[in-house]
Formats: C-alpha cells, structure tokens, sequence
C-alpha cells in the first residue's frame, strides 16, 4: 500500500468535510435560502484531499473559483469560509469576496481566482519570492484542462521550468472546460505531455486513487521543496454537477455522467477504508457525523454573522480615499 493508516484516515477525513460542505451549500441553494455563484468540486475531493495531506500550513495554495475542496484542504476555517460565502462581515475577505474569492494567507490559501488560469502566473510569483528567500515553502496551483489552454498556464509553466521554481501544477482534469468536452478544445491527448515543453517532469496519476494521487504528489511536493524545480500534475477526475448550478449537463456523453456518480470517489475510498481493516465502520460513522456538525456550526455562525459596514465599500479598495 505505502501510505500510512493515519495519512489514509486524513485525506478521507478532509474528502468527507469538502463532501458534506459542497452538499449543504447546494442545498441552501436549491431551497432558495442562499443566493451566490457556486461552482461544485464535487467529485474531486480526493484530489485535494490527497494534496492538502503533504502541505505545511506555512506552504501557499492558489486555486481557481472552483476551489472549495482546495480552500478546506489548505486548512481555511470552516466558519469564516462559510461566512465569506455568505457575504458577511466575519468571512475572510470580511464578505467582499464571495465564494470565487476566498483568501485566507493565514492558512496559506493565497489566491482563489475567477478568471480561468489567472492564479498560474501568480504561482509562479509565490515560488519566485520562496525561491529568493530560500524559505522552502512549496506553492501548489490547481486549474482545471480548459485552463492549460491560455497564455497564462505556457508563461507560467516556461518560467517555472527556466528558473526551476518550487511549484506544483495541479491541473484536476475533470474532462470538460465550462460547457465543451477536453476532446474538443485540447489539442493534445493529454495535458500532462506538454511539461517536456518546458523542461519539468509530468505525470498523469488517477485523482479519484487516494493511494496514487498522494503517492504523485508526494514525490512532486518533495521534488519542489528540495529544489528540484516544478512538477505538471495531471489528476484525472470528473465533476458531478456541471460548471454551474444551472448547469443541465446536456453536452455530456449519455450515461458518463451517471457512471462517474456511481464510482463515487469518496464513497469507493469509505468502503476500502472498511473492507481494509483500516478503519471500522463505527471510526468512518464518526468521521461523517463531526463533519456535518462542523458545517452546521460553520452555516450558524455564518448565518448569525452580521453584513459588512457599508463603510467597507472604500475599505482595501484604495490606499487612501480621494476627495
């Protein structure tokens, strides 16, 4: 196996907190009680979950406006995320942000970015200034196939490799760029054959594998914080609700969707915890009931949270008010 038990109980630990959030705030959506932009990780849990299990907490993570699974396995505090997202004045960005906007330096989620690819060249930013200050701090971008597709990934990903930067790209390949299928609008077979391009190594590892994805990015982590340089990581996975939460997902091929929901990746690694003797079922049944606790706390303390001032409207918008 090589990962130890403990590391297995953590990445399904974290997978279970980004599963049991995304699900609660669909369900304030759907009944009308919430009204944000949201796109769903859901689905792509053991991705960040797998990566979130290498991390220091003084290591920087950017991600992109689909980034809760990111932003819980940085270690963002589920009540001031929850409270961001619901626009209120206790929230990380003290409810100016939203859900694309989560920023939390303290736990080292640096950036979540709503222009698609627009976090990669900050990256690479992040892994210069560690690099100048030899901290050994590692950066871990994650953006998704249709992203490699801008000028920002090849700049970003060029620099990273001249210069030898202490990064990771993560692309979580969910198949399809908002509403077009990987096939028709990516010119290679694979994301993950384009790092020979920029002098750095590649590997394409099944994100849904709990075992192989920590095992990918163990060594990319690793790699980046010796010094080695930058790593493209291509984690394969799907997303289960679309790109929005309109989405009817009639683009997809019929019955793939249906297909990816029934391989669950959480609830596959749940019963291979079991079956494995690594956990018993009552360890798992505790696991998932702290984890809706700890969102039901995080959505009262949001929902008890008061708006920010209006005030706030001129506050981190300018560094002096202007007559």
């Amino acid at each position: 196996m090589g990962v130890q038990a403990a590391v297995l109980t953590r990445i399904f630990t974290t997978a279970t907190r980004i599963k049991v959030c995304d699900e609660k705030f669909r369900s304030l959506v759907l009944a009308g009680q919430v009204s944000a932009q949201y796109y769903s990780p859901r689905g792509q849990e053991i991705v960040s979950a797998s990566v979130g299990a290498l991390l220091e907490t003084t290591d920087y993570v950017v991600t992109t406006y689909r980034g809760l699974h990111d932003q819980l396995a940085k270690g963002v505090p589920m009540p001031q995320l929850w409270a961001e997202f619901l626009g209120k004045a206790t929230g990380t960005c003290k409810g100016k942000g939203g859900p694309m906007h989560i920023t939390h330096p303290a736990s080292g989620l640096m950036v979540t970015t709503g222009i698609v690819g627009g976090g990669l060249p900050i990256a690479a930013g992040l892994a210069l200034a560690s690099q100048l200050r030899d901290d050994k701090r590692v950066t871990v971008v994650n953006f998704g196939d249709g992203a490699s597709n801008i000028g920002a990934f090849h700049e970003a990903c060029n620099l990273a490799g001249l210069w030898k930067l202490p990064v990771v790209f993560c692309c979580q390949n969910n198949r399809y760029a908002e509403h077009t299928a990987f096939e028709d609008g990516t010119s290679a077979e694979r994301i993950v054959d384009r790092a020979v391009g920029y002098g750095m190594p590649g590997v394409r590892v099944d994100g849904n594998d709990p075992v192989a994805m920590y095992t990918a990015a163990k060594e990319a982590v690793e790699r980046a914080r010796r010094g080695d340089g930058p790593t493209l990581l291509e984690a394969m996975t799907f997303r289960f609700y679309g790109h929005q939460m309109s989405d009817g997902n009639e683009y997809m091929k019929p019955g793939e969707l249906d297909a990816a929901r029934a391989a669950d990746p959480v609830v596959r690694f749940r019963e291979w915890l079991i079956d494995n003797g690594i956990l018993t079922a009552a360890e798992v049944e505790s696991i998932e009931a702290e984890a809706k606790a700890e969102v039901e706390a995080g959505v009262k303390f949001a929902l008890e949270s008061p708006p920010p001032d209006v005030s706030e409207l001129l506050t981190d918008v300018y560094e002096e008010q202007l007559p």
